[in-house]
């Protein structure tokens, strides 16, 4: 088994508003591992907190949100111990990178490829001249992006969608991370890039043997490309386990929600959409906060939060109906 490579250990990140009356608890109690070559998925619907989960992570956090407790272990160190300047010269971009969802906002649309691929390789690498060059270069090529020499000083805007997210993939290589955090990288991309997309981060991790974690709604991306699994809601891992484990036995009614409003290809069963909203996270409900929209709860689920289970070595769950098992 590989070493952990990265540890998150009850981590709450909460946002806080001006004087306090606000407390959005975005990310509570979250607690997951990913080790060396390991790609997680860390899946569940908009505003569960996989993202503040993420940034988390690079502590690269608005100013509204804090970390109030936990630990994140990178390599054996807790990153919420280093000062920003340490976590800016030794970790963001060097040994953890980020690739965001939407890469026009990820790329300076009034500076060329060349120069925006230049500015880590400068910062990290201490790259310049010819072999600077040399190493741009490189990386397009990497990442699949045909006639690297026309395309270097060319602009964001003269590439497709799919091209600029391959571009925004190269640049978070610059460093060569040890851990790359991808925050639902194809959700602008047509089905075939999708595919070409994922099979290049299979085969960079191959080379490299980089850890991912992989942000997604597409629980399809998700069996192609995960080991294991992260189902957080309000906040909250509700359930982890290995990714053939999670499809074939689900555990939490919420992750069984999820996998029975998934459209299957020559499925007779009918697509059953999840009922109500996820909850407000500065108003969370009594009890389990899946409750309100959960058809098997028991009296138990409405009045007290279910700790986390532990099933095996690799999974556990937060469910009150798992309870003696």
């Amino acid at each position: 088994m590989s070493r952990p490579l990265l540890e998150v250990k009850k981590l709450c990140t909460y946002y806080i508003s001006y004087r306090g009356e606000r407390v959005v608890k975005a990310v509570d109690d979250l607690s997951f591992c990913i080790n060396e070559g390991e790609t997680v998925g860390l899946i569940g619907e908009s505003g569960c907190g996989k993202s503040t989960a993420s940034i988390s992570i690079l502590r690269v956090l608005p100013p509204a949100a804090k970390i109030v407790s936990g630990e994140i272990v990178f390599k054996g160190e807790n990153l919420l111990k280093k000062s920003d300047e340490e976590m800016c010269d030794q970790v963001r971009g060097k040994k953890i990178a980020m690739i965001l969802q939407d890469p026009m906002s990820s790329l300076d649309p009034v500076f060329t490829i060349k120069q925006q691929i230049a500015e880590p390789l400068r910062l990290h690498k201490n790259l310049k001249g010819l072999p600077l060059l040399e190493r741009i270069k490189e990386l397009l090529n990497w990442v699949r992006i045909s006639d690297p020499n026309g395309r270097l000083n060319q602009y964001p805007h003269q590439f497709s969608g799919g091209m600029r997210q391959r571009v925004v993939g190269a640049i978070s290589l610059t460093g060569m991370p040890d851990l790359l955090i991808a925050d639902e990288p194809t959700t602008n991309l047509d089905v075939t890039i999708q595919a070409q997309y994922l099979q290049l981060l299979k085969d960079i991790q191959n080379k490299s043997g980089l850890g991912i974690l992989f942000i997604t709604h597409n629980l399809g991306i998700v069996a192609k490309l995960c080991s294991s699994v992260v189902v957080m809601y309000a906040g909250k891992a509700v359930e982890k386990a290995a990714t053939i484990d999670l499809f074939n036995r689900p555990v939490h009614p919420y992750s069984q929600a999820l996998l029975k409003a998934i459209p299957k290809i020559g499925a007779k069963e009918k697509i059953v959409p999840i009922a109500g909203q996820p909850p407000d996270l500065a108003e969370l409900p009594r009890g389990c906060s899946f409750h309100p929209r959960c058809h098997l709860k028991i009296e138990k689920c409405l009045h007290e939060e279910p700790p986390e289970t532990r099933l095996n070595e690799s999974a556990s769950v937060r469910c009150w109906l798992t309870e003696g098992k």
